[in-house]
């Protein structure tokens, strides 16, 4: 195996490498019949990502995949129609999507770009109607200002909980995280020299996690740190 046939070897060099190595694992979970609802997320700082849907779409056609995109509102699939003719009769917004399927659930791969937080209720519908596979790229389905109280929890509890990463790749301050299905999370720290991959994790890690071994700490001291901060904290309120 060499490495172009195997993208998930090393951090990507540049985006295209990053987008070759996202199709990879696109196609292997998408094929896996592990599950029906799949996440691909570049968290790149300004990317753009019109171009990004695009390429991605046209290259799951090439290797043969038949699929419909769907954009949250009809000007972002109104741009995506203009700038690739030659898929606009599969773009669709979630209204368009939603009527196109009330009558009979498509089985195709759904493309899924960028749905939010203020998208939640109806993308979940969408998706739960949807007959086929659903490939969600950089989605954000959690709000940070929704807090932790009940609606948040059953959030992660039923719909957010049911995705699996297919690919993700975030650069770190000293640092990056790279999961590559069927692969684990990599995590790597840049050194003057370059990145070196510094731990291999089964699940994604916290952001505390994270810090603490970018910096060389013990993780688990520290969440015994935190907890001991919480408890004083609850304690002062009570």
């Amino acid at each position: 195996m060499t490495q172009s046939d195997a993208p998930c070897l090393a951090l990507p060099a540049d985006l295209l490498a990053a987008e070759e190595a996202m199709l990879q694992a696109a196609l292997a979970a998408v094929g896996s019949g592990d599950g029906q609802r799949w996440a691909a997320s570049l968290r790149f700082e300004g990317l753009r990502l019109l171009p990004v849907a695009v390429r991605l779409a046209r290259a799951l056609i090439a290797a043969g995949q038949d699929l419909l995109m769907v954009w949250p509102d009809a000007g972002a699939a109104a741009l995506a129609r203009r700038d690739a003719d030659d898929l606009k009769e599969v773009i669709f917004d979630f209204n368009q999507l939603k009527r196109a399927e009330s009558d009979a659930p498509d089985t195709r791969l759904l493309v899924a770009v960028n749905p939010s937080p203020a998208d939640y209720e109806e993308f979940q519908a969408l998706c739960e109607n949807h007959a086929g596979v659903v490939l969600m790229l950089n989605g954000r389905l959690e709000d940070a200002a929704v807090g932790i109280g009940s609606v948040a929890r059953e959030r992660r509890k039923g719909f957010v909980a049911s995705w699996q990463q297919a690919y993700w790749l975030q650069p770190l301050e000293g640092g990056a995280l790279m999961r590559c299905f069927p692969d684990d999370w990599r995590l790597y720290r840049q050194d003057p020299d370059g990145y070196r991959q510094l731990e291999v994790l089964p699940e994604r890690p916290d952001p505390d996690t994270t810090a603490a071994l970018l910096a060389g700490e013990d993780p688990d001291s520290i969440k015994q740190q935190l907890s001991g901060v919480d408890r004083f904290l609850d304690g002062l309120r009570n």
